[in-house]
């Protein structure tokens, strides 16, 4: 099978894929830093917290600034609540990190639910699959980092790679059919 995409498809799709690449990266650096109690928290969780914005930047490009905003909102949430989960997976206060995580896939439900919304080609239900995977590996990854399972963190971290480049493919070709049918 042979594919042709234009420069700026595949700049698309490069972009999309660093996005998705940073945002786990940059979770990954959150969850070490709050594991070890590294003095980089902070502005680990400010560059984190950037990767929102720039994923509004190139949505807006296409769907304009509102939905480009209101992304960017759902995205920030979810790192929000995922960041207060970690803290409560450390602390053990298991009554609050099941709240957290309950108000987590529920984002996740709100922000699959938007981009179906927002692109007939993204599938809901598909987003969902996506997001959920992403939660409950991410999930993962933190606990075993906290637990001090250094190697079976990374292997997670392996896994959840490969996922995020999956779901900024998705993202791409949703986004290519949008616009080539527009």
């Amino acid at each position: 099978m042979s594919f042709s995409y234009t420069q700026q498809e595949v700049d698309l799709l490069n972009r999309l894929r660093q996005l998705w690449e940073q945002h786990v990266y940059w979770t990954r650096f959150f969850i070490i830093s709050t594991a070890a109690d590294l003095g980089d928290l902070d502005a680990v969780t400010q560059r984190l917290l950037r990767n929102p914005k720039d994923f509004a930047k190139v949505l807006a490009e296409f769907y304009g600034a509102m939905p480009a905003m209101e992304f960017e909102e759902l995205l920030t949430q979810h790192l929000m609540i995922g960041g207060q989960l970690v803290n409560a997976v450390k602390e053990h206060d298991n009554v609050k990190a099941d709240e957290l995580r309950g108000e987590w896939y529920q984002n996740a439900d709100e922000i699959a639910a938007f981009l179906a919304y927002l692109n007939p080609y993204w599938d809901q239900k598909t987003w969902q699959t996506m997001l959920y995977d992403h939660l409950s590996m991410t999930e993962q990854e933190a606990a075993l980092r906290l637990q001090g399972d250094y190697a079976q963190d990374i292997q997670v971290f392996d896994k959840i790679e490969e996922e995020t480049l999956a779901m900024a493919d998705y993202m791409f070709q949703g986004i290519r059919e949008h616009c080539l049918r527009r």
